[in-house]
């Protein structure tokens, strides 16, 4: 066989492993969308849900999963960003470094219902922050650092060598080339991956599980006050995510209409996620063409 005639067999063999896969993933979106739009609408994504009844909503469990997402960002994206600056732009090429990147890895393959025993031994029970929403963004902060940490390393390593050395050029410190130059210049793949681990987050069940628990109390969304017992802000009240709802309603759920509730709040979640994968593409493209004024991409 030629290499020519080699290459052509090779590319299509990829080529039909590609469309395998987007096969897979297009039966798989179409199923949980096809059974779930359906039983979608207003009612069902304000009201609040139902133990018993028929016709409850997921209006708690879709703004526990926000809260939990946005509290979870507000604490691992600054740990992240300082952990991709330091191994990128400061730490040398030696044993200590290839250590920091082995604990990432390692943190990162760890499966999820590991990471949510561990906060729940450590969180809920030996610090007594019990099932809460505190107690949930802390554990899912170990499972988004890595991949947070990842994104952001590997946009500031995309940035060319060249931008640190004309900050440096100008006499700009280190810190100073790095904050005015090359964050700026990493931004749009910055966001990318934040807006993509947010995705990540906001579909998680298992950690959350052992956590935040699994009920939704009712919480007055007209209280803005944190402290307050019955706050929708207080981070120290239990909060049953969506997703763990999902889970919660198959497993235990003895409503008449659990499986269209269950159908309905999967295709919610599935949305919202496309939603993110979407928005960091649009958002990516958006501050490259702002960043570099090139709009052919």
């Amino acid at each position: 066989m030629t290499p020519t005639r080699l290459d052509k067999v090779a590319t299509k063999v990829i080529e039909v492993f590609v469309a395998c896969v987007v096969l897979i993933l297009l039966f798989l979106l179409s199923t949980i969308l096809i059974q779930g739009v359906p039983h979608l609408s207003w009612h069902f994504l304000t009201s609040p849900s139902q133990s018993f009844a028929a016709g409850g909503g997921i209006v708690d469990q879709l703004f526990n999963s926000l809260y939990l997402l946005v509290l979870t960002l507000l604490i691992s994206l600054p740990l992240a960003i300082g952990s991709a600056v330091y191994l990128n732009e400061y730490a040398s090429d030696n044993w200590l470094t290839g250590l920091l990147r082995t604990a990432i890895e390692v943190l990162s393959s760890l499966p999820s219902v590991v990471v949510g025993l561990f906060g729940y031994l450590l969180f809920v029970i030996h610090f007594h922050f019990g099932f809460s929403i505190l107690s949930g963004a802390i554990a899912l902060t170990f499972f988004n650092l890595p991949l947070l940490t990842r994104s952001i390393e590997g946009a500031l390593a995309a940035i060319s060598d060249t931008q640190r050395e004309a900050g440096l050029a100008l006499g700009l410190s280190a810190w100073r080339t790095i904050r005015g130059v090359i964050l700026p210049a990493a931004l749009p793949g910055i966001v990318t991956g934040v807006i993509l681990s947010a995705g990540r987050v906001f579909g998680e069940a298992a950690a959350l599980i052992y956590t935040a628990g699994q009920s939704a109390p009712v919480v007055n969304y007209t209280n803005w006050n944190p402290l307050s017992s019955d706050s929708f802000l207080n981070p120290m009240r239990p909060a049953e995510t969506l997703a763990v709802h999902i889970w919660k309603v198959n497993t235990e759920g003895v409503t008449p209409d659990a499986v269209s509730i269950s159908a309905g709040a999967s295709a919610v979640l599935i949305i919202v996620i496309l939603l993110f994968n979407f928005l960091a593409r649009l958002i990516g493209r958006h501050l490259y063409r702002k960043m570099t004024g090139n709009s052919n991409k």
